[in-house]
């Protein structure tokens, strides 16, 4: 009896340590994969990048059927300043982040707003743009605040800032439509399915040349943003290479022109401060 219990004991000593040691080969496995995420892109040569198709001036395609705009810019830069080829990966708002996710791409330049859910799932680079978010809609319609909503329906592309901030504050009254992208909400607005738009400032800039007798005035600011490069969590050495070839596009004044170029003002003064 002794001895069956001397062996019982040893048994379980010993799967205690292979599990231990099971555990330990998981982790490190872990750890290496996410380690290796710059490498891997290093080996292949070409930073694959999510960038909007639908969100003008941010992306957009040409009649050439190219993609032109800030975000585009930005990628290019970032790309040249790493010293990596670029791969434009054409996204939606609805789907930018699960790129990351499933690892169709590296990183996702498309107006991504910081925000405590996102960053429960993927990280965040230093800003490189400005990017308020407003309650846009025309000028007959008296709106100052989330409760002027009440009755009324707004439009947003799903998946976005606006969608999540105005799912929160608007009063249960609110009909709240969701498109898969700009274009459909934008569309939305035009043929008058929706009475009001929650996006960025300058879609609604090019919403009220679409718009001729109904354009779209803004009626209150949902909240000052700005855009980040998005990647996956756990990954400080492609963050660092990220933020160290944006301080390069700041420091070259590159970054700058890129702004002035596609919303016609400047780098704000707080977003031009280099992460080393």
């Amino acid at each position: 009896m002794a001895l069956d219990k001397h062996l019982r004991t040893g048994d379980l000593m010993r799967f205690a340590k292979l599990l231990l040691l099971c555990l330990a080969l998981c982790f490190m496995a872990v750890q290496n994969a996410q380690a290796d995420a710059l490498a891997d892109i290093q080996k292949r040569g070409v930073l694959r990048i999510a960038v909007p198709q639908d969100f003008a001036p941010f992306g957009s395609v040409t009649s050439d059927m190219k993609l032109q705009g800030l975000d585009i810019d930005v990628a290019t830069l970032i790309a040249k300043n790493m010293g990596l080829k670029l791969e434009l990966v054409p996204v939606t708002s609805a789907n930018r982040i699960a790129y990351l996710q499933t690892r169709k791409a590296d990183l996702a330049i498309s107006t991504l707003g910081k925000n405590a859910e996102r960053e429960k799932v993927i990280a965040f680079s230093q800003p490189y743009s400005p990017y308020n978010n407003s309650v846009f809609g025309p000028a007959s319609l008296k709106v100052s605040g989330p409760a002027d909503l009440a009755g009324k329906t707004i439009g947003v592309a799903r998946g976005t800032f606006q969608d999540s901030q105005l799912t929160e504050t608007a009063p249960p009254s609110a009909v709240i439509k969701r498109y898969e992208d700009n274009n459909g909400m934008i569309a939305a607005y035009l043929a008058g399915q929706v009475q009001l738009v929650g996006t960025g400032d300058f879609v609604a800039v090019a919403l009220a040349g679409k718009a001729a007798s109904n354009k779209p005035q803004m009626k209150y600011i949902i909240q000052e943003s700005a855009c980040y490069v998005g990647l996956l969590k756990e990954e400080p050495a492609l963050m660092a290479k990220v933020n160290a070839a944006l301080s390069q596009a700041k420091k070259s004044n590159e970054l700058n022109a890129i702004v002035q170029k596609w919303l016609n003002v400047p780098l704000p003064g707080k977003m031009a401060v280099q992460f080393e």
